[in-house]
């Protein structure tokens, strides 16, 4: 079944989307659960492939995010969903958080980085063994910056998991066209 063109999505739109999730869930996924282990033993982190891939997957969303963003901004007309205002607001709410997490999250963890000493390592071998930026003297550094990219990391999927589970909603009790609206 195709769908009208004014009820869905423009395909830029679509494919940022789903390669937005694919790339949160990977990273997510190979998380640096060891990342102080490996440290407190004397292990170089960026010596694991997991870790350079979820390193190399953050800083991939947060320019894909960028683009995203871009994108909204020149993008045509947005399908307009007939929501009642509760349920436009808890939209809104929602994709702005997210929004906010996925640029945030990126960044926090380069502080969480930098602020113990650690080489962003990236795949092909890329690094920045120093990330001079990090000791502004603004970014705190008696803050457990990697808890809080954890913390941030399990917002996203959380936020992320009742994005679907709304999307379904619409789709099985409201019978509307929010879900079929972003489907490839």
């Amino acid at each position: 079944m195709k769908n009208d063109t004014s009820d869905c999505y423009d395909n830029t739109s679509k494919i940022f989307h789903w390669i937005t999730v694919v790339l949160v869930l990977s990273a997510f996924l190979l998380g640096p659960g060891d990342f102080g282990q490996l440290v407190d033993a004397g292990v170089d982190p960026g010596s694991k492939l997991s870790i350079r891939l979820h390193e190399s997957l953050g800083v991939t969303i947060f320019f894909m995010t960028v683009l995203r963003l871009l994108w909204i901004a020149i993008r045509p007309q947005k399908p307009q969903h007939d929501l009642s205002p509760t349920l436009r607001f808890l939209s809104q709410t929602t994709h702005i958080v997210l929004w906010v997490l996925l640029i945030a999250t990126p960044i926090v963890g380069i502080i969480a980085l930098g602020s113990e000493h650690n080489p962003l390592t990236l795949l092909a071998g890329f690094r920045i063994n120093n990330l001079p930026m990090i000791s502004l003297p603004f970014i705190n550094t008696d803050i457990d910056w990697g808890e809080v990219h954890k913390l941030m990391g399990n917002a996203i999927l959380w936020l992320a998991g009742i994005h679907a589970a709304a999307a379904l909603y619409h789709h099985y009790k409201l019978k509307d066209k929010v879900l079929t609206s972003m489907l490839p």
